[in-house]
């Protein structure tokens, strides 16, 4: 089993959960792709209000994965990678584990093998 630093359990939650929404995918994407935005430039490329935008990226900056720097009267957004690499290597992690125990069924499986096989009367 994998060991965890503590707080890193709540830190995978709150960007899971943040990302289980499609529209702040979408959001992390243009985000992404433009290096930063403000909500209005976000929101002109969706298909919701510059409040449902705002509302979105305060979930994505509590989760960690984006952050906000005031410019005179905006506020510009852009995404942090440390906790999306935090995550992803959680779930490498996971995986790995998995691949382990599964590795361990099959040699398991495959030394009962023979004992399995019927014998035939010579």
């Amino acid at each position: 089993m994998t060991e965890e630093r503590p707080g890193t359990a709540d830190a995978v939650s709150h960007v899971l959960g943040a990302l289980a929404d499609p529209t702040r995918r979408q959001l992390l994407d243009l985000l992404a792709a433009r290096g930063e935005a403000t909500a209005t430039t976000l929101a002109e490329r969706l298909p919701v209000s510059r409040q449902a935008v705002v509302k979105h990226l305060a979930v994505l900056d509590a989760a960690g994965l984006v952050s906000g720097t005031r410019v005179g009267r905006e506020v510009r957004y852009a995404v942090r990678p440390a906790a999306l690499d935090a995550t992803a290597r959680w779930m490498a992690s996971l995986a790995a584990d998995w691949d382990r125990r599964l590795a361990h069924i099959k040699r398991v499986a495959e030394a009962a093998e023979p004992d399995a096989r019927p014998t035939r009367p010579e």
